[in-house]
């Protein structure tokens, strides 16, 4: 049976934003997989547990010495694959309400599109146009 999609089990946003803003050219990948497994929970966190068993591999291919590998691992096996999915349909279905916060749609709107692939500027105003009041269009 494949992997449980249906609990969100990785957060990289706090480590990502980490090494982007603080140390993305400073840390070693080995590193940055390492501070990133304290943010693994359930099965994610026993996914890696026998790779930090062996931390004294130094091989660059071995997954604990590869960001990039070791990220593309783990979002394959634990990531959200209908992520975009479901941000399409939310898009679909998002409307301005009578009466409500067109800041507020407009922020709902930027969420959504920044979970699906690129539409292109076209399709994104066709869907953003959409949401809104005749009225308003008018």
């Amino acid at each position: 049976m494949g992997p449980n999609h249906s609990k969100s089990e990785v957060s990289f946003s706090p480590a990502s934003l980490f090494f982007y803003n603080y140390w993305e050219n400073l840390l070693e990948d080995r590193k940055k997989v390492i501070y990133s497994t304290s943010f693994l929970i359930g099965r994610a966190a026993k996914w890696i547990e026998p790779y930090l068993f062996k931390l004294t591999n130094k091989d660059p291919a071995y997954l604990v010495n590869h960001w990039a590998l070791f990220q593309s691992q783990l979002f394959t096996l634990f990531g959200e694959p209908t992520k975009a999915i479901k941000a399409e349909a939310e898009l679909d279905c998002l409307r301005k309400k009578e009466g409500g916060n067109l800041c507020l749609y407009i922020s709902d709107f930027r969420v959504l599109i920044s979970r699906i692939g690129d539409w292109g500027e076209s399709a994104l105003i066709h869907h953003f146009r959409n949401g809104l009041a005749s009225r308003i269009l008018d």
